[in-house]
């Protein structure tokens, strides 16, 4: 089982939004056996809330179900997943702290993958919390996970 984690700063707004975009590729693929996707925040702001109401919406506007709750990342993320993907970079450098020599995950940023893939240049997907561009932020949440999904596959042969 490959296991991938997306990480925001509070758990409510861009991870969700991966993790809901990303299972849904998952699922679409047929490889909902193979790959597990969560989402967790740097930050205990929100911890056992529901995803932001914007969130929520641009995922049903698009018929992608998710109804997790947020939740804090916690050190043993770091060996339980393959993947742990940040959303910008300093929840990067939140991350990373995390990160000591028996650190099993790959630590980078979500929109690394789509940018090695020359699918975007942008390299962080921005808080939509404060700005309310929850459809620009599902674009590249989309295309990012499009990028990362055809990784995993080349990377693991599915």
């Amino acid at each position: 089982m490959i296991k991938v984690l997306f990480v925001c700063l509070g758990n409510i707004c861009r991870s969700p939004m991966a993790d809901g975009v990303f299972q849904n590729l998952v699922n679409e693929a047929g490889l909902g056996d193979e790959i597990m996707v969560d989402s967790a925040g740097t930050a205990s702001y929100h911890v056992g809330e529901r995803a932001h109401q914007g969130t929520r919406d641009i995922l049903n506007k698009h018929d992608i179900p998710y109804d997790g709750r947020a939740r804090q990342l916690a050190q043993r993320d770091l060996n339980d997943y393959d993947y742990v993907l940040a959303m910008d970079a300093s929840n990067l450098r939140n991350i990373r702290h995390y990160v000591t020599d028996n650190t099993h995950a790959e630590v980078r940023l979500f929109l690394s993958y789509a940018n090695d893939a020359h699918k975007t240049n942008v390299e962080e997907v921005p808080d939509p919390y404060y700005d309310d561009r929850f459809d620009y932020v599902y674009d590249l949440v989309t295309t990012g996970s499009k990028a990362l999904l055809a990784h995993i596959r080349k990377e693991h042969g599915l």
